[in-house]
Order: structure tokens, then C-alpha cells, then sequence
């Protein structure tokens, strides 16, 4: 795993990516999408996995989950499961909120 680190704190992480929104934000080489529940950290793939639709355009629900924009799929931001639809399952990584910024981690 490569740890990645978003912000210079945590209050800087809380204001660039505001509650229930999601963001792709550019880790290493990688883009992937961030997006939170209060202070609850969730990061995931950028595209889902059922037609590769850009998951950044779509929104997050109060059951952690993120639905997908194009067919409404909905993935657990957890375990990545699928929770409504029929497709591989979404790609979800570690995110921790720290007081020097979000702590993401990749696999290499």
C-alpha cells in the first residue's frame, strides 16, 4: 500500500470537501473520488465499474452509499459491495482524517 496525504489539516480537508459532495482529487498518479459524511472519510474509484461513468457527477446518500449518475447503481462506500444493480464491485480505499490532512491508501 502507498499512503497518500491530502491537505495540511483537518479543518483544511473539511472545507475543501464539503459534506455529502464528491470530489476527484489527483493522488500520485492516480485520479479517485473523495467525498465524506461528517467527518467520515470515503475514498473510490473514479469510474463505475457497470458502464464507466464518471462517479464525481453523481451523489452520496445518508446510507453510505454512492449512486452511480448514468443507471442509478448504488455501491456501498465501505466494502464497495453493489447494493442496487448487477456489476463487479466498486473499488473503495482507506481514508483517514488526520490532523495533518486526509490519509489515503492505494495499493501499488
Amino acid at each position: 500500500m502507498k499512503t497518500f496525504t491530502l491537505g495540511n489539516s483537518d479543518q483544511q480537508v473539511l472545507e475543501l470537501i464539503p459534506d455529502k459532495r464528491i470530489k476527484l482529487v489527483s493522488v500520485g498518479s492516480n485520479q479517485v473520488c473523495v467525498s465524506r459524511i461528517g467527518k467520515k472519510f470515503y475514498a473510490f474509484q473514479k469510474l463505475c465499474p457497470h458502464r464507466m461513468a464518471s462517479l464525481n457527477e453523481g451523489f452520496v446518500t445518508n446510507f453510505e452509499e454512492v449512486v452511480c449518475p448514468l443507471h442509478q447503481y448504488r455501491f456501498d462506500l465501505n466494502t464497495g459491495e453493489v447494493r442496487a444493480g448487477s456489476c463487479e464491485s466498486l473499488l473503495v480505499y482507506k481514508a483517514e482524517l488526520t490532523s495533518s490532512g486526509l490519509l489515503i491508501q492505494l495499493p501499488q
